[in-house]
């Protein structure tokens, strides 16, 4: 017999044992771990697997499927529905965890392996050739990334955003669609602030700093506020009141994902100093004055 997660309100029962079985987001998180696997066939076949992906970089993009699978295909998804803290480690998982490991993990790279040389040439010339290359060249700037991210997350916390996302399972795609999709913009740039897009760690820190600042300012919001936003969880789950799912909403926003940002912002500024360390070592080598 499967083991039983539930939980019960005035005395009815939400039996959530078995895993969700949405077919279309299990086809596309499959289709995606095989293209991975293609791909790092194919570098290995080469001898650039150990340079271009490595066991760490493996792991990490493992780990990130992993948890978008305990985010989407889980009882989780259930259990948001009618509990506010559960909805925000969902969102947590889908913005905080999976996209800073998918990004260490550069599955982009991994799945342009998996098609032969001649796919991967012409995939480049049709991506280069498009309109979308300009688009994402534009989408990927600092300040876009930064202003798409914060929008998202504050939109959908507007209550009649946010009561309309739990209602039609459709609105509720688009907006883990929406946090996924900004979230991995965001880690992209910060996790790697010195690559082709120069961002520069001054940025990357202002960017997470910032980011840091109004996102917590939000969870505040819901630990504080003295009345239920959202009336679909006026009902309250887990033995908890409604208020007190809310406040714990707020403070998962707030103290685990702040400490997430914090993380990122000391890991950014030794970073920094790492690259200003090397610079004078290598100026100094050549007989130029330090910074």
């Amino acid at each position: 017999m499967a083991p039983c997660l539930a939980w019960s309100h005035d005395g009815y029962e939400h039996d959530v044992s078995h895993w969700i079985a949405d077919p279309w987001m299990l086809v596309l998180l499959l289709a995606s771990a095989g293209a991975y696997l293609l791909g790092w066939r194919s570098l290995r076949r080469e001898g650039n697997a150990s340079k271009v992906l490595g066991c760490s970089r493996i792991w990490m993009f493992s780990g990130g499927m992993f948890v978008l699978g305990i985010a989407l295909v889980s009882p989780i998804d259930i259990l948001a529905e009618r509990s506010m803290s559960v909805h925000m480690t969902q969102h947590m998982l889908l913005m905080l965890v999976a996209p800073p490991l998918l990004v260490w993990g550069r599955p982009v790279v991994a799945w342009l392996w998996a098609f032969p040389l001649a796919g991967r040439r012409r995939i480049g010339q049709a991506w280069i050739a498009s309109r979308f290359h300009r688009t994402y060249g534009f989408m990927m700037r600092p300040i876009v990334v930064w202003a798409c991210a914060s929008i998202m997350l504050w939109f959908w916390h507007i209550p009649f955003a946010y009561d309309l996302a739990l209602e039609h399972e459709s609105v509720h795609a688009v907006e883990h669609l929406c946090f996924f999709m900004t979230s991995l913009a965001f880690w992209n740039l910060t996790l790697a602030p010195c690559g082709r897009r120069q961002t520069g760690h001054g940025a990357a820190l202002v960017m997470v700093a910032t980011f840091f600042f109004h996102s917590g300012l939000l969870g505040a919001l819901l630990t504080f506020a003295r009345t239920p936003l959202y009336p679909p969880y006026a009902g309250g789950a887990f033995g908890l009141a409604a208020l007190e799912d809310q406040q714990l909403a707020g403070l998962i926003m707030w103290v685990p994902a702040g400490t997430v940002y914090l993380v990122a912002m000391l890991s950014l500024f030794a970073s920094w100093l790492s690259a200003v360390h090397a610079y004078d070592a290598s100026a100094h080598s050549a007989g130029k004055p330090p910074t």
